[in-house]
């Protein structure tokens, strides 16, 4: 890797610097726009150019840069004209964390007040991102690690998708974690296993509907497959430790307990994996369980009969 970027010469001391690498990479604030467009799925240049308002010439070179640092490469996906894909390298995956603490950072010091919360006000801008998902579609091909629920032993790490394609519907919460010892007081942190106990005991309902249910947490797989044994918990947990849906979403993030934690919300997606509704912030914990199987009950009755 060289010691030149746009023009400026590296201290000779920030060659040993994993920051001054870093930010050699990231460049300016294009290149992490770039990176967290490809982040969210939009991995054509088309896109990429809709997604940012980048000119055509400027978005050319700021993708050749990433590729020849190893942070994206190119897929062809059409021949004539030849197109290509830009995708995240590992490297390009390991900044994922980086670009969710970016955000967690500037939703709370520069668009909030600076206080420590794992809620929101419903005039914030986590408030609209999240409820801009609605009508959206979920990454293609996303899947997460996790646990199939208690009564599937043995998945423990496998990868899993965010949806079944057999359910009608399908109800995703995100929620900080089960277990935590939270050493200081963050309004909205706690009721994350009073949450999976109120969906644990809603589970025949859901699957009575055909709906689906998944638990989202950047908890490690291993601590989410004995909460599941423990608690009995017949769903998917799914592990986000790598902040692959949090990126790809733009979900509302809070640090505590020694890491990022998701907000809790909720999330209703149809058979073709289309986001209908969004419950955030969540402050009602069995109020909101009750309104997802609601609405999920009525997502799964609008799917045309095939």
């Amino acid at each position: 890797m060289g010691t030149y970027y746009e023009g400026m010469r590296m201290h000779n001391a920030d060659e040993a610097c994993g920051i001054a690498q870093a930010a050699m990479v990231l460049g300016d604030w294009w290149n992490v726009l770039v990176l967290r467009e490809i982040a969210r799925g939009h991995v054509r240049f088309d896109a990429l150019a809709a997604g940012i308002g980048l000119s055509r010439k400027v978005l050319t070179e700021r993708l050749g840069r990433l590729v020849a640092h190893g942070v994206l490469q190119r897929s062809l996906y059409q021949r004539r004209p030849v197109r290509y894909e830009y995708l995240l390298t590992d490297a390009g995956s390991a900044l994922l964390p980086l670009l969710v603490a970016m955000q967690d950072w500037g939703d709370r010091w520069m668009l909030g007040d600076g206080t420590l919360t794992a809620t929101a006000g419903e005039d914030g801008a986590e408030h609209a991102r999240v409820h801009a998902l609605v009508d959206t579609r979920l990454p293609d091909g996303l899947e997460l690690p996790g646990t199939q629920g208690a009564d599937q032993p043995g998945t423990q790490g496998a990868d899993l998708p965010l949806t079944s394609p057999d359910a009608a519907a399908t109800v995703l919460f995100t929620y900080p974690g089960t277990g935590i010892d939270w050493v200081e007081s963050i309004p909205g942190a706690p009721g994350c296993t009073l949450e999976n106990r109120l969906f644990r005991d809603a589970w025949p309902d859901f699957r009575r509907a055909g709906v689906d249910v998944r638990g989202i947490s950047t908890q490690l797989t291993p601590a989410q497959a004995e909460f599941a044994r423990a608690e009995e918990i017949p769903y998917p947990l799914l592990s986000d430790a790598r902040h692959q849906l949090a990126a790809a979403l733009r979900l509302p993030t809070f640090r505590g307990a020694g890491r990022l934690r998701h907000k809790r919300l909720i999330l209703v997606a149809d058979a073709e994996r289309t986001v209908r509704h969004a419950l955030f912030p969540v402050t009602d914990i069995p109020h909101a369980v009750e309104e997802s199987l609601r609405l999920a009950e009525k997502c799964a009755r609008s799917r045309p009969s095939s």
